[in-house]
């Protein structure tokens, strides 16, 4: 009888808290000081500040890809597809396409440590904002170079720029 009553008031101290924190962030919200997201940040003007270990949106090198797959093969939900081609005078491939699908990406930064040649890595963007699902598949290879090649960061203008791209850019160590 005694873990009976013992239990209820547990029971009613733990939504009490609850509530209370409820209702203290509840006002904190009604507060006239308080500014919005875009006072504090001056967002899109002025990107938000993230920490050191912030995994954004990738940036990729192409210069120094080589085709190998184990990005594409170490993600675990499959959002990273890689177009390569047998080059004819030497040995190697050709990077024809490097997309990634930032629909299904969870970022986990899997795909960055297998890579032998440190060309794939986590980037400090955070935000690639589209109005289409067109929009959420980057392709790498037919970015602006200074993009593709990991100079730059990744942004809204530059993937919509790289849509009406009819050859990829290419450049990296077997061309």
């Amino acid at each position: 009888m005694r873990d009976w009553f013992r239990n209820i008031v547990v029971a009613i101290k733990t939504v009490a808290e609850g509530m209370y924190v409820t209702f203290r962030i509840w006002m904190i919200t009604y507060d006239p000081k308080r500014k919005a997201f875009t006072q504090h940040f001056e967002y899109p003007e002025l990107p938000v500040a993230v920490a050191a270990r912030y995994r954004g949106f990738h940036r990729f090198d192409l210069t120094t890809c080589i085709a190998c797959d184990q990005c594409a093969k170490a993600c675990p939900v499959d959002c990273i597809y890689i177009g390569k081609e047998r080059v004819t005078s030497g040995k190697g491939f050709k990077i024809t396409g490097f997309t990634i699908d930032y629909s299904k990406c969870m970022f986990c930064a899997l795909c960055v440590e297998p890579c032998p040649v440190d060309c794939i890595f986590m980037g400090a963007t955070h935000d690639l904002s589209c109005y289409s699902r067109d929009g959420v598949l980057v392709d790498f290879a037919r970015l602006p170079v200074e993009v593709a090649w990991g100079r730059s960061t990744l942004n809204p203008t530059a993937v919509s720029a790289s849509k009406v791209v009819a050859e990829p850019v290419h450049g990296g160590p077997n061309q």
